[in-house]
């Protein structure tokens, strides 16, 4: 379901990340919540694509809605 999130405890303590970047998706809900727009994320950071940020926004929901932390994937 969330190709684009994974989670290392070498890694960030194990927060949720962008796959192959140490970025949280905790820094992206942050920097959206800042006023920052995708086109400035994208290009401040450009190891991201609209696809991960969009998918760090819907871990992000996902977990809310649930109340509780979802899994994913671990990095090998």
């Amino acid at each position: 379901m969330f190709h684009n999130i994974t989670t290392d405890p070498e890694v960030l303590g194990g927060k949720p990340c962008i796959k192959g970047t140490r970025l949280s998706v905790e820094f992206i809900l942050e920097l959206f919540a800042s006023g920052a727009a995708q086109m400035d994320i994208l290009q401040t950071y450009p190891q991201l694509t609209p696809e991960s940020l969009e998918e760090a926004l819907r871990f992000a929901a996902e977990s809310l809605k649930r109340d509780t932390l979802l899994t994913a994937e671990i990095a090998s």
